[in-house]
């Protein structure tokens, strides 16, 4: 049973993520779940027997369904994915970026079981010619904060970025991020790179396989990573304990000011 209008329109992606910190201790570890690639133009519409399973929300990206100023997509009637277009659209407006209508492309997790937390998101950008037009990085930290970052990227998907946002409490707001975001094909293969100046690098990598979005694949999928937007919550913080238990203690969290467009 297919969840959207159009075949291409969603895939999901079991990957493996992997987190490598070289200094003032060494800690890399691994772990699998999986994540979804839609089309916000046509977000999946999942049998009752499967919703817990998989949630899109307005408010989980950018901002509040709803919020004024945002441009709903031309020529399109309003749907589930209308609001998270309004939001990202109202972004891009704010930095003077009108796709006129293009396709915008989302990898995250789905809220399970009404609860998600997002330390990536990315969107893939495209004008309406369908030439990508930027991607845009939003990261949410476990302090209920999140930030975009806007990405002018090559034609291998690599862009960079100052760091500008409290993630890990025990790196600092200093530095460069590297990023190699292509957009998704028949496999997804990320990487950030935080660069700070007297220190090695923090790299990150999330490596997966494309399958279509079926019911039957996302209950297998759920089934292979029980409640799997919990468990990421949970091995942030067991990392943390981990590290704070060898030595590490956290940098100080400056105030962070929301972004415009960013709520």
């Amino acid at each position: 049973m297919r969840l959207t209008r159009r075949p291409d329109a969603a895939a999901l992606y079991e990957c493996k993520i992997a987190h490598a910190r070289t200094a003032p201790v060494r800690n890399v570890f691994a772990y699998r779940t999986y994540q979804w690639y839609v089309d916000l133009d046509d977000l999946p519409r999942l049998p009752r027997w499967v919703a817990p399973l998989a949630g899109f929300r307005a408010a989980d990206h950018l901002g509040g369904a709803g919020r004024p100023g945002g441009a709903r997509h031309p020529g399109r009637a309003p749907s589930a994915g209308a609001s998270i277009r309004r939001n990202v659209d109202a972004y891009l407006a704010g930095h003077g970026i009108d796709l006129g209508g293009g396709t915008i492309t989302m990898l995250t997790h789905a809220r399970v079981l009404g609860y998600v937390f997002n330390p990536l998101t990315l969107f893939w950008c495209h004008g309406r010619d369908g030439r990508l037009a930027c991607v845009i990085a939003e990261v949410h930290n476990t302090y209920h904060q999140r930030h975009c970052y806007l990405l002018r990227t090559d034609e291998r998907g690599r862009g960079g970025a100052d760091k500008q946002f409290y993630v890990s409490p025990f790196y600092p707001v200093a530095g460069r991020y590297r990023m190699t975001v292509p957009e998704p094909g028949e496999r997804l293969a990320l990487a950030i790179v935080l660069e700070q100046p007297g220190h090695p690098p923090f790299v990150a990598t999330v490596r997966g396989r494309r399958q279509p979005a079926t019911a039957t694949a996302l209950l297998r999928a759920a089934l292979r990573h029980p409640w799997s937007t919990a468990a990421v919550t949970g091995r942030i913080h067991w990392q943390g304990i981990k590290l704070y238990a060898r030595g590490l203690r956290p940098q100080p969290r400056p105030r962070h000011l929301p972004e415009e467009g960013v709520q």
